[in-house]
């Protein structure tokens, strides 16, 4: 299942790629990743997401030769190289993963559609919508496929939400509000590093985000409100001045008028209920990322509020790189475009400049 809606009308610049049928079958993609980090595994999970597309695992690029012999266990003869360069000189791959921190996916993208290679980012897309604009433009000046790995546009809890939407249920939406965190300090790795992962809202953040834009369909991204809270965990982090924000709040005004907001906090001793709760005129809906679960409200006779609570259906995250496939081979319509992705960073980007700037601002081509 896809998007409600094509996912930015009314922009040229959205549709100007042309068709990706370049391959006669799946198993002709030579695919590779450059990251095999022991963080969550990700290099070893796409890898064998695109072989259960159909596609073959040929190369992996790593810095730490252990994570290269493990790469080498986990696929036997796979290829490996231990700089990006060796690998776009020597290997005969096709499409890349890109698993690398944060602030690494644009310039490393660039690198790779430079060389005629196709890029799959991990999400987020990049750290700023200049970043994203270049990428862009990269992939249309080299001609070569570009996405990111929103895999969670196909988790369960939003299968199921688009479907709730859809039904009106719920009657027209008139804000969603995503939220998530807790009270704790965040542990010294590079995601609390500011300037290389470009800071809190762009973890969990996207994808709630992403989830949110799917419900709203066609409306566009108006203007973008940000607030942040910084300094409590600053100096007992290894980052110091560079540790990422305590908290960060985003709200978002559509063109169709309605409202979005997104809180990411480490300062939040109140659990929340759920991370996304959507109000229309009829009714709210309201689930967690990746739950299996969803609590529908709906008013009754008398002012009794009728609860209905289901549950949701598995994820379906394997279709990201499947559509790749079917994009590469049969020039099936590619969901995730770069377009596509750019859209929830260039929310939180003007979110940090707009808490710098202490105003709203307009969004560009969103």
């Amino acid at each position: 299942m896809g998007r409600v809606c094509d996912p930015c009308p009314g922009d040229a610049r959205r549709h100007g790629f042309p068709s990706m049928a370049r391959f006669k079958t799946a198993a002709d993609i030579k695919v590779g990743v450059i990251g095999y980090g022991g963080a969550f595994n990700m290099g070893k999970h796409h890898l064998n997401e695109m072989k259960l597309a159909g596609m073959t695992p040929t190369a992996v690029c790593e810095l730490d030769p252990k994570r290269l012999e493990v790469a080498t266990t986990d696929f036997p003869g796979i290829e490996t190289y231990s700089t990006v360069k060796d690998l776009l000189k020597k290997s005969s791959v096709d499409l890349l993963a890109i698993i690398t921190p944060h602030n690494t996916h644009a310039p490393l993208t660039i690198q790779c559609l430079k060389a005629g290679k196709g890029v799959v980012s991990e999400k987020p897309f990049a750290i700023s919508t200049a970043e994203c604009d270049a990428m862009i433009a990269a992939a249309k000046k080299y001609k070569a496929f570009l996405s990111t790995y929103h895999n969670r546009h196909w988790d369960g809890c939003i299968l199921d939400a688009l479907k709730v939407v859809q039904s009106g249920k719920i009657g027209d939406i008139i804000r969603i509000e995503c939220r998530m965190g807790s009270h704790g300090q965040p542990k010294d790795w590079w995601r609390t590093s500011k300037s290389i992962s470009g800071g809190g809202l762009l973890d969990w953040g996207v994808h709630l985000l992403e989830y949110s834009l799917q419900l709203l369909g066609n409306a566009k991204i108006s203007e973008v409100t940000g607030f942040v809270s910084s300094g409590y965990w600053a100096d007992k982090t290894a980052w110091k001045k560079d540790t990422i924000e305590d908290e960060g709040n985003v709200v978002v005004r559509m063109s169709t008028g309605q409202l979005l907001t997104l809180r990411i906090s480490s300062i939040d001793s109140r659990p929340y209920d759920y991370h996304v709760l959507v109000t229309g005129t009829k009714g709210s809906l309201a689930f967690n990322a990746g739950s299996s679960t969803y609590e529908l409200l709906v008013p009754g006779k008398n002012g009794v509020m009728n609860v209905e609570r289901g549950k949701v259906q598995p994820s379906q995250s394997a279709q990201l790189y499947q559509n790749v496939a079917n994009h590469l081979t049969k020039g099936e319509k590619l969901v995730i475009t770069p377009e596509w992705a750019r859209r929830p960073i260039h929310i939180i980007d003007l979110a940090y400049q707009s808490a710098k700037k202490g105003q709203a601002l307009k969004a560009k081509y969103a």
